[in-house]
């Protein structure tokens, strides 16, 4: 282990795991400007601009972001090769990058590359790495360390929209997109190259900073010993519950995307403005903040796949309650019910990954969950432009989808944590 990775840029009074926490925090906060929260506020001054239709809008940004979910998988296996460090660094430096290219869009293949580039390096990558990071650090408190990284989550999709609708109506999207790309260089890039640490064991420390539980003593979280054996991503592919955990990460990032992406014309379709639809998106996270704890409480203690369940029954609610909101009223109940349901998903689907399977090849297990996850926020937009183009609404789409979380809460229950013995007998 060479010296630059041996040292500590401060000695805190408390467990260094926490500022990994904070930095990681950070980089799910930047990640902002390519996650569809943010986006979608672009959408309508795209249409306006470039006199596009919906659909080809849609069409370009499911196709940018099918095809970095493809590529984000090579990320996570540069992950477990370079580690979080080196690769948090390069890739808040190519997030910064393509903001800028975003802000001088001239047609429909400059907008295809800076989705596809704000969609890898932002939404996939910048939230790759800390949810790969922040596991590697802590195990028996586990939970809340992801709870405390969501923070930066929500903060991003409670600030970003109504930010964006400001910064847009005043300087326009083009100089919007420049902002944000200034932010990322001069705020992140440098924060993350002083503060990140790959490896507890890199700084002379141990998950937690406390020793690990005796063994044959009783734990308090049922989901701590898994983390003392782990999978490779071949194993991991060997369990029906890594197919049945795979096809419930598809599902909320399809209807959160779809939803997201189209908040604004779904709205103004029941005579609610753009303000409100920035409302609800900013409800969701000051909502989904607080839930995030509870939620990060429940998985240190109770098995996940049962929470998961829950998850997607509440998504189910949600679905139904967007058919009928054509009041703000119904616009602010949404907003809680949805906010609710993020709070657990973020949570929920970034903790089972290195509860079941261990830490060691994380990177590549979480690299392809990250990118089946992408591909399905991918699948979410266009049936929707379609739909709306075809239709002229969204009543029938939303009835449709319906059957993803349906079908995830099923196979969630389906999905207890696999024993490891079972697939290593001798």
């Amino acid at each position: 282990m060479s010296k630059f990775h041996s040292k500590l840029p401060v000695q805190p009074p408390f467990y260094y795991g926490w500022i990994i926490v904070v930095i990681a925090g950070l980089s799910v906060f930047f990640s902002g400007p390519g996650q569809t929260y943010s986006v979608s506020i672009f959408i309508d001054y795209y249409i306006q601009d470039f006199d596009y239709s919906r659909s080809l809008v849609s069409g370009i940004y499911s196709g940018a972001t099918l095809c970095a979910g493809f590529a984000l998988f090579m990320m996570g296996r540069l992950v477990d090769r370079f580690g979080q460090r080196v690769m948090m660094v390069a890739i808040g430096a190519l997030l910064s990058l393509a903001l800028f290219w975003n802000a001088f869009l001239l047609g429909p293949i400059m907008m295809f590359l800076g989705f596809f580039m704000i969609r890898l390096f932002g939404q996939g990558s910048m939230t790759l790495i800390p949810n790969t990071l922040v596991p590697q650090w802590f195990i028996r408190k586990r939970g809340r360390a992801l709870s405390v990284m969501a923070i930066g989550g929500f903060a991003s999709s409670a600030l970003l929209p109504p930010l964006n609708t400001w910064m847009i109506e005043s300087f326009g999207w083009r100089m919007t997109w420049g902002i944000w790309g200034v932010a990322v260089l001069v705020l992140f890039v440098p924060l993350a190259f002083l503060f990140v640490r790959n490896q507890p064991k890199d700084v002379g420390e141990i998950p937690d900073g406390t020793p690990r539980p005796i063994k044959g003593q009783k734990s308090l979280n049922p989901n701590v010993d898994v983390n003392e054996k782990s999978w490779t991503l071949k194993e991991a592919m060997s369990t029906r519950a890594f197919w049945f955990v795979l096809f419930c990460v598809i599902v909320p990032a399809l209807v959160n995307t779809a939803v997201t992406f189209h908040i604004v014309s779904i709205m103004d379709l029941r005579g609610l403005d753009t303000g409100i639809a920035a409302m609800v998106l900013t409800l969701m996270a000051i909502i989904g903040f607080p839930v995030t704890f509870v939620s990060g409480y429940l998985v240190d203690r109770f098995q996940v796949h049962y929470i998961l369940a829950i998850t997607f029954f509440g998504h189910i609610l949600t679905l139904l309650i967007l058919l009928v909101t054509d009041t703000w009223v119904l616009a602010v109940v949404f907003g809680v019910i949805w906010g609710c349901v993020n709070g657990f998903e973020r949570i929920v689907l970034n903790i089972v990954w290195p509860n079941y399977f261990g830490r060691e090849h994380l990177g590549s297990i979480k690299g392809l969950a990250q990118t089946v996850m992408v591909i399905g926020s991918a699948l979410g937009p266009l049936p929707f432009g379609i739909f709306y183009d075809w239709l002229g609404g969204y009543q029938e789409i939303i009835l449709l989808t319906l059957l993803f979380p349906i079908t995830a809460g099923i196979l969630a229950l389906l999905s207890p944590q696999p024993r490891y013995e079972d697939y290593h007998q001798e």
